[in-house]
């Protein structure tokens, strides 16, 4: 069955969405991966809280976004007054809500590519009077570049299939944050909709098979 205009306009939302949400979520990512790679007091505290979105229901998730960023929260309503920025509702804020969903998994793949490095390559940096920061943007990120690229692929791939944060936070508006996942309950909800959510379904399982050829694709040639 041939793919309808509303469609692609849902598939086409559904892959700004993740792309929007691995944009925003890679340097943080990093910098907490890097931070988790060191020994440091209160590591486990931090790492508690980067894992946190794993260990909540996604609904929790997305409603303490809403309370944080919705137009009331302490963050929506100083960015609405400072720079007229909406978050709550709208595409940019899916995009939010599937970034902090993908963040630990992230953090994950990008602290064991920071882990592989070289150690001795790092320590000889370091009697060379190489900072902290200079040994990581100079030599650490460099060589962890695949594991950024895997990281990217698999945060990609899995923000496809957010759902729970994402129509808490940004609802299910057409057009605006309505990605496939949404799409395939509101088509569920509707009588005689099953053939759309089939479609829909066939779309989104497709997506996810090729992010995850490609990251598994990736992490082959990581492993050659």
């Amino acid at each position: 069955m041939p793919l309808s205009q509303n469609d692609w306009q849902v598939i086409l939302l559904t892959l700004e969405v993740a792309a929007l949400a691995v944009a925003g979520a890679l340097p943080l990512a990093i910098l907490a991966a890097w931070a988790l790679a060191a020994r440091f007091p209160g590591r486990a505290l931090l790492h508690g809280v980067v894992n946190l979105p794993l260990a909540l229901p996604p609904v929790v998730t997305g409603w303490l976004l809403l309370i944080l960023c919705g137009a009331q929260g302490p963050v929506g309503a100083w960015l609405a007054d400072r720079f007229n920025i909406r978050v709550a509702f709208t595409t940019r804020g899916a995009a939010l809500a599937c970034a902090v969903m993908v963040f630990p998994l992230m953090v994950r793949t990008l602290r064991l590519g920071i882990e592989a490095v070289d150690q001795n390559v790092l320590a000889a940096a370091r009697t060379l009077g190489a900072g902290p920061f200079d040994r990581f943007f100079a030599i650490t990120l460099p060589l962890a570049g695949p594991g950024v690229l895997l990281a990217l692929i698999t945060g990609f791939a899995a923000s496809l299939g957010q759902f729970g944060a994402v129509i808490t936070f940004a609802a299910n508006i057409p057009g605006q944050t309505q990605t496939l996942p949404l799409a395939i309950y509101a088509a569920l909800q509707t009588q005689g909709g099953t053939a759309d959510a089939a479609r829909l379904a066939l779309c989104s399982g497709g997506l996810a098979v090729l992010g995850m050829l490609a990251a598994e694709g990736l992490a082959h040639r990581l492993r050659r």
